[in-house]
């Protein structure tokens, strides 16, 4: 008796990507049926992870360590979305801004408005590393931290080059200090442990 093969697609299926005016559009409509908990990330929406204790412990505390230590004229802020057109509107742990506040009130923060991105990574540390890490280096974030929980250390990435790499990296452990620099200013550093859950 012959078998029959099943019909094999001849194309393989088509994908959307969509525009950052777009995913606003969709967003304004009531069309996403959970949007806190994705984020369009190089023209595709995405899942964004869920927070562990840990990782919750580790965004609440860069958030605090951070924020003490901020010159005049910048502020940090959890969890809200930067508008990197065309294609990108991630929502990074923590982002520090320009001030004034009153500025975003109407629009989100662009790229020239950051002076710094820090994810806190588990279960994210391949997206955080991978695909986040070139839509910051081409958007011309000049820094961009991982708190990466997993190997126990952060990893300051800086000098980013418009295509997607940062020329530089540097990984700091327990027992050592991350060095803060905001627009070429030296802040006190952050001693990793306090970071680290």
């Amino acid at each position: 008796m012959a078998t029959v093969a099943p019909a094999r697609s001849k194309s393989a299926p088509r994908i959307h990507r969509i525009t950052v005016d777009e995913y606003d559009r969709i967003g304004d409509s009531g069309a996403l049926e959970h949007p806190h908990r994705i984020e369009l990330i190089d023209g595709y929406l995405v899942d964004r992870m869920p927070k562990n204790p840990g990782r919750s412990y580790s965004c609440t505390e860069a958030l605090a360590a951070v924020g003490t230590r901020l010159p005049s004229g910048w502020f940090p802020r959890a969890e809200q979305p930067i508008r990197i057109p065309d294609f990108d509107e991630p929502e990074p742990d923590i982002s520090i801004l320009r001030e004034p506040r009153s500025e975003y009130r109407r629009r989100h923060p662009a790229p020239a408005d950051v002076a710094m991105l820090i994810e806190v990574s588990d279960s994210s540390l391949a997206q955080d590393r991978g695909i986040k890490r070139t839509v910051y280096a081409r958007a011309g974030i000049a820094v961009y931290w991982i708190i990466n929980l997993v190997e126990r250390q952060v990893e300051v990435y800086s000098r980013p080059t418009k295509d997607g790499r940062y020329r530089s990296r540097k990984d700091f452990k327990p027992g050592q200090l991350v060095p803060i620099a905001i627009e070429g200013r030296e802040l006190p550093p952050i001693p990793v442990d306090d970071l680290l859950p």
